[in-house]
């Protein structure tokens, strides 16, 4: 008789905590996967000082951030992108391991000069892609987005 109580027990233990009216709104993945929060604006200027383009950045300057970077975001506004600010001036390297967009990369050194492109960038590739020179900030936009603009190495930034 001991087992037969035991039994009701669970039973009625389970039937109280399935018929909870307040049901949890089911977690799933957002559409877009991870989404950024421009908090800042960043300028591209040509060699002649004329402002190109202007996007709205999300800003990555604490060491976390830096690492999570554009993973899992899985879109991202025609004119946003993420600036990645370095304590210090020093060749650095990227890579498209768990990011899903294709990207263009764009190393800047500590004058706000492009030093280094990498347009069209494979998602979820674990090539490297050097700023082969010394850079301190790394600017992520859409994939196209320097092409479209007119963007090249030796321009500036200003944010």
């Amino acid at each position: 008789m001991k087992l037969n109580k035991w039994i009701a027990l669970v039973v009625f233990g389970c039937a109280l905590a399935c018929s909870n009216t307040e049901k949890q709104p089911a977690q799933q993945d957002s559409p877009k996967g991870r989404v950024i929060t421009p908090e800042a604006q960043l300028s591209f200027i040509d060699t002649e000082g004329n402002t190109l383009s202007t996007i709205d950045i999300a800003i990555a300057d604490e060491p976390l951030e830096r690492n999570q970077g554009l993973m899992d975001v899985r879109s991202m506004g025609a004119d946003e992108g993420m600036l990645f600010i370095f304590e210090e001036e020093r060749p650095l390297s990227f890579w498209m391991a768990n990011t899903p967009l294709s990207l263009d990369i764009m190393y800047v050194n500590s004058d706000s000069t492009i030093v280094r492109i990498y347009s069209y960038t494979t998602p979820f590739s674990e090539a490297t892609l050097p700023s082969d020179a010394p850079a301190i900030y790394v600017v992520e936009t859409n994939a196209g987005y320097a092409v479209s603009k007119g963007i090249t190495e030796g321009m500036k930034i200003r944010f």
